[in-house]
């Protein structure tokens, strides 16, 4: 008899990574997928930047967490290096404090030696720290945030509720730290991780001290042509499994019938689906393209969310190169507290910013023309504030300033290129709800059951992925919220066959 399957035509919307990853895991189970992108390049806020010779990663330039992005493949019978080069960065990155600047080694040897160094007796409190960071690591990744978070029963198992008595969970990791550390400069390397979940230290759980054994123990690598390397993999791979993927499609609204969506449509082309993913911008799919009706949420529940931050981006070709920079370059010359409370407790652009630069043209020949310099320069800043070209000049002297004064060289007169990047694109681009750049924050009360829901609460067949729901911001998170998205559908959903 032949093959009969029902539920089988699935639309995902967003070719980030939590897109691409969910399509990914669907046309392995057997459904027939179409994903669609809004831009003219898969990838969303890792989409890449080319002019003049120069290419720029335009968002993510982390490379952590190897593991879940090996663990991605494999599930595909592939391997990372399948589709791309990767690299450990040795040092993993280079801080420019107020009074010094420190490289932090791969090797955990010189890593204890250069804590011993800053802190007497602050060797043994790292050891001590990180075994706890990765019991933390093993439980909340493996156990945590590979969850839906549809009902509290998912958590209702005796070796997790123990488990999560020893992660920390009400206490911050601002306190965390400090009972271990004492030097300000090692304080500052401990809690900078937290700046990728999106919130203060004093307002983020202890449990995230797990990000600290991501970045010191399992380092900080790079794929080779950029982060944008790991989305033409991932791109390759959907492809692969059947992927239909089409770009410049922006979903405008929905069809629907007996409480589903049945078609996805878009300026030029209508999309029958069974079954509807989400990976767009989750605020704007509820808010914008949803009827009322239908939203999950109302703007009253999303004005109260804690947002992560925004970013002001510059993209800089210099024709020249550049020293004293490293691949990855942070900047905690000025009061962390400050900066922070900027962002989260009195928005604002920030008097005396932080900032970091990524510099991959150091250990990458091919995202530069021969002894030139591609450099982006970040800066976190509140979403939700104005942004004017008068806003971004003020910064871009600032950040000029200190770039010429680090390196000892001139660089306003050897740039060949220059691209700022904020707010408005972050809203014309992707729709991010109040121009943010990583989602939402990972506060206690946005965590696991307290995030917005995966499921559409009135639509039986609409699912959200992303950076806006489980299990949060940040591209391994990405990666995972897609997989865990894929299963709820396979479960509610399964294709039939007989």
């Amino acid at each position: 008899m032949p093959t009969k399957n029902f539920h089988s035509r699935v639309v995902v919307i967003g070719a980030g990574f939590s897109g691409l990853s969910c399509s990914c895991h669907l046309a392995q189970m057997g459904y027939k997928v179409t994903l669609l992108e809004k831009n003219d390049q898969a990838g969303g806020r890792a989409r890449s930047y080319t002019d003049k010779g120069f290419i720029w990663d335009m968002g993510p330039s982390w490379y952590w967490m190897p593991d879940v992005f090996e663990k991605f493949f494999n599930t595909f019978d592939r391997k990372v290096s399948d589709y791309y080069q990767l690299d450990r960065l040795d040092p993993s990155y280079r801080i420019k404090f107020k009074n010094d600047t420190i490289d932090i080694p791969a090797k955990m040897g010189e890593l204890e030696k250069l804590f011993e160094k800053i802190e007497p007796g602050s060797s043994k409190k790292l050891k001590s720290f990180l075994k706890q960071a990765k019991y933390k690591y093993d439980v909340g990744v493996k156990k945590l945030v590979y969850k839906p978070s549809r009902t509290l029963l998912e958590f209702v198992d005796p070796k997790l509720l123990l488990g999560l008595l020893k992660m920390d969970v009400f206490t911050s990791i601002s306190k965390h730290v400090r009972k271990h550390f004492k030097d300000e400069r090692l304080i500052q390397l401990m809690e900078f991780p937290i700046l990728f979940l999106g919130a203060t230290a004093e307002n983020t759980p202890a449990l995230y001290s797990l990000m600290n054994y991501a970045d010191l123990s399992l380092g900080t690598w790079y794929p080779k042509g950029g982060m944008n390397s790991v989305v033409k993999g991932m791109v390759q791979l959907a492809e692969e499994l059947g992927v239909e993927i089409k770009l410049g499609e922006e979903v405008e609204s929905f069809s629907f019938h007996d409480k589903k969506v049945q078609s996805v449509n878009t300026q030029s082309s209508s999309f029958d689906c069974d079954v509807v993913v989400a990976g767009a911008d989750y605020h704007h799919v509820d808010q914008h393209i949803l009827p009322k009706e239908f939203q999950n949420y109302d703007e009253k529940y999303w004005d109260s969310r804690v947002l992560a931050p925004s970013s002001l981006l510059f993209y800089i070709g210099v024709n020249k190169k550049l020293p004293n920079l490293e691949h990855h370059t942070l900047f905690f010359d000025e009061d962390f507290k400050q900066h922070a409370s900027e962002i989260y407790d009195k928005p604002q652009w920030p008097s005396k910013p932080l900032l970091y630069v990524s510099a991959t043209s150091k250990t990458d020949d091919s995202v530069a023309p021969v002894g030139k310099e591609n450099l982006v320069v970040l800066i976190p800043v509140a979403p939700d504030i104005e942004d004017t070209e008068e806003t971004r000049e003020k910064y871009f002297d600032l950040i000029m300033n200190k770039l010429e004064d680090f390196t000892g060289e001139s660089i306003r007169d050897h740039i060949i290129t220059k691209r700022s990047y904020a707010h408005k694109e972050f809203i014309e681009d992707y729709h991010s709800f109040k121009g943010n750049a990583y989602g939402l924050a990972n506060t206690l009360l946005q965590t696991a059951i307290l995030k917005p829901s995966l499921k559409n609460k009135s639509l039986k067949n609409l699912f959200y992925t992303g950076q806006l729901t489980v299990p949060g911001p940040g591209v391994p998170p990405s990666l995972i919220s897609g997989e865990v998205v894929a299963r709820e559908i396979e479960k509610d959903f399964p294709i039939f066959k007989s």
